[in-house]
């Protein structure tokens, strides 16, 4: 599927999907937070206070279910977030602004199929000569959830899965930038929930998320915990609101390669994971660190797979346009990613420059020194800053530095086990991924589960069912022990 879509274009697509299927094109504007395609959104809210008490009832409603009506429901989600995937994906891109729709379908399909359900929280035993001892996974009651704008729908579903799987309640706090799709995958669970007799609202949002809309979610006491997907600064109100906190916070991903890797394949896993959704994903490679006997063909290798190299002085007025300089209140100069630059396509990022390329480039390259910004910063965004180093001990010592202690994800093209075992000791990131692109560290095109909320800062990491419950231990003493 093309990713250089304009506005009206994907407008266009939304209304013919929508047409095939609501049998009606007069769908509302792509980014309206409480209906689309003629469908008015269930469990979205004016007040926040509303919306809590409304989750509240879905947990309790959730509570009384059995395990396996649980699974049920869970069933019905995922089969929804398969056939409405392409939808999500083009509101995705039609809301942000950021992204590939195709991609975006992509993610949707892998949260439905990889996502774990009920069977991620099934209950340990202890027996011995003074008893029993069983240890089950309880719910909290109702999550507040905060979600990003870079992979909205896609949290909103893969945490729901989740949560309700453990037996909770959810309610919504959306990015701000990201209302409607984040509001059509809430109304996705409410649908789905009704399919199998479920609550009419079992997730719940608000029309206009905001800080205070947020606070209010942070105060409540009906909200048992807090769950953030976002950048460091909601990460660090939800961690300090004294209540217990998931945070998934930022990353700066490294990528190291070294002279026994296989170059070609190092070069098409680099650019594929980089440009996978435009380098949305937080666990998507920034920034390289190549042997030196090795870079050449690492480089030419990259502009075999749609890349454009851009010289040093380029990549520098690059640099002045997908970053702009701030002053905080001390006075100190300090670099935010231009948001008219964050998840586009590298042509429209080149365009900015007055360069012109077609539709085959996909990722921007610079050879650049290690100070320099496109190494420094998590630019969210088809650019790569590519630094040259003489051995493994500068390779390890750049790349931790680069990942400015962040320990969300790194990555290593290597067949030297020494290289790849030092650097995964040296890094501590939450997920590694060896000699693949990225977005195998979340299950895409390899084992393991996947999620959307990867919580390093407080511990959880690869967040699934049993991260939204907690351990309830139950003992009778010298019984049900029966050899």
């Amino acid at each position: 599927m093309a990713n250089n879509w304009t506005e009206a274009q994907i407008n266009e697509i939304v209304a013919s999907v929508l047409k095939q299927i609501n049998g009606s094109a007069s769908a509302l504007a792509p980014w309206d937070a409480t209906s689309y395609g003629g469908r008015k959104f269930i469990g979205i809210f004016a007040d926040m206070n509303d919306a809590i008490a409304a989750a509240n009832e879905g947990y309790k409603a959730v509570r009384a279910m059995s395990v396996a009506e649980r699974e049920k429901l869970i069933t019905v989600i995922r089969e929804m977030t398969r056939e409405e995937a392409e939808v999500m994906g083009l509101l995705g891109v039609a809301e942000t602004k950021m992204g590939r729709a195709d991609h975006k379908k992509a993610k949707h399909c892998l949260v439905a199929d990889k996502t774990p359900g009920t069977e991620d929280i099934e209950p340990s035993v202890c027996t011995g000569d003074h008893g029993l001892t069983l240890t089950e996974m309880a719910p909290f009651g109702v999550v507040g959830s905060i979600t990003p704008s870079t992979n909205p729908s896609e949290t909103v579903i893969c945490n729901s899965i989740g949560m309700i799987a453990a037996g909770n309640g959810v309610v919504f706090n959306p990015h701000p930038n990201a209302i409607a799709t984040s509001n059509y995958a809430v109304d996705l669970i409410n649908r789905a929930s009704a399919k199998v007799g479920g609550p009419k609202v079992l997730v719940a949002s608000v029309v206009k998320p905001t800080l205070e809309t947020a606070q209010i979610m942070y105060k409540s006491p009906l909200i048992r915990l807090l769950v953030c997907t976002g950048g460091p600064g909601v990460v660090k109100a939800v961690l300090s609101s004294g209540k217990k906190a998931i945070g998934a916070g930022a990353g700066n991903p490294p990528v190291i390669v070294d002279d026994t890797a296989d170059i070609a394949k190092a070069a098409k896993d680099i650019i594929d994971g980089c440009t996978f959704d435009n380098n949305l994903p937080c666990i998507a490679e920034k920034e390289v660190f190549v042997f030196d006997n090795v870079a050449d063909e690492l480089i030419a290798g990259m502009m075999r797979n749609g890349c454009y190299k851009l010289t040093l002085a380029q990549a520098n007025e690059l640099a002045k346009i997908v970053l702009n300089e701030v002053k905080n209140d001390k006075g100190q100069v300090k670099h935010v990613v231009n948001r008219e630059c964050v998840g586009r396509d590298a042509k429209v990022i080149l365009a900015k420059m007055g360069i012109t390329v077609g539709d085959d480039i996909r990722c921007i390259i610079a050879e650049v020194p290690f100070e320099h910004l496109f190494v420094q910063e998590e630019l969210m965004m088809p650019i790569l800053g590519i630094v040259r180093v003489k051995n493994i001990d500068e390779a390890i010592d750049l790349a931790c530095k680069a990942e400015h202690g962040n320990r969300h994800t790194a990555h290593m093209h290597s067949k030297n086990i020494d290289n790849l075992s030092r650097f995964a000791k040296a890094v501590e990131t939450t997920i590694f991924v060896k000699n693949a692109p990225s977005y195998a560290g979340i299950g895409y095109g390899s084992e393991g589960h996947t999620t959307f909320t990867i919580a390093g800062p407080t511990g959880e990491g690869i967040t699934s069912a049993r991260s939204f419950t907690r351990r309830r231990r139950c003992v009778m003493v010298d019984k049900f022990h029966i050899i």
